[in-house]
């Protein structure tokens, strides 16, 4: 991993469900990610969710996609 890449990581289960409640949404409602993004961590699969958070200043934004073929 790239020092400016953001950091992605894999949701767990309990996870993408208190995501989708909290929001409301469901997996399809998500932005998707190709699983040949060189960003997407190794081993994924599709349909799974990736939990993304980039650096803007002193602030980290979190950001929420489902791996798509």
């Amino acid at each position: 991993m790239h020092i400016h890449q953001p950091k992605h990581t894999r949701l767990k289960q309990e996870e993408v469900k208190n995501l989708l409640e909290r929001y409301n949404v469901s997996v399809a409602q998500l932005p998707k990610i190709k699983i040949t993004d060189v960003c997407v961590p190794e081993g994924s699969q599709v349909g799974e969710v990736l939990k993304i958070e980039r650096k803007d200043g002193d602030k980290i934004n979190t950001y929420f996609r489902v791996v798509a073929a």
